[in-house]
């Protein structure tokens, strides 16, 4: 059967620079976290300083983010955008996910995490239910595709 009947573009790898650019130039994507055979993902604002993917989270005492967080060994982070059939791209970002801690118990102040990172999200939690905490994801792995044309 094979493609003759289905719509399709073809994509390329991204170079590094093209990957980091892509990174710096975004504020969201979706986390993956598992744990045993349950997978678990949501949304999630980002920061790329450079060398690692800073995530600020709102997480809540005995909640699932935090059980898989602590559960999870290799996080997988997707970035994307879709423009159009023939402007695309996505980035994947593997590796654990660690704590660094409220920010401003950090080498980030509360300021330069404001500054970094879009608005924290509340859904239905009471403002002080939520202790915002950064993690970082250190990349083992960075993918990029984008499409040709």
């Amino acid at each position: 059967m094979g493609l003759d009947h289905v719509e399709y573009v073809y994509t390329t790898g991204m170079d590094e620079a093209a990957v980091e650019d892509r990174l710096e130039g975004t504020e969201t994507g979706t986390l993956a976290l598992a744990r045993a055979d349950e997978a678990y993902a949501f949304p999630v604002a980002l920061h790329w300083d450079g060398e690692r993917v800073l995530l600020r989270l709102g997480v809540q005492a005995d909640s699932d983010k935090g059980a898989f967080l602590e559960s999870t060994t290799t996080a997988t982070l997707v970035c994307y955008e879709y423009g159009d059939a023939t402007d695309s791209w996505s980035v994947l970002v593997r590796g654990p996910v660690r704590e660094l801690g409220p920010p401003d118990e950090t080498e980030y102040d509360q300021s330069t995490v404001n500054e970094a990172f879009p608005p924290l999200r509340i859904f239905g939690e009471g403002v002080g239910e939520l202790d915002p905490v950064l993690f970082a994801l250190d990349p083992s792995e960075i993918t990029g595709r984008r499409t040709v044309g």
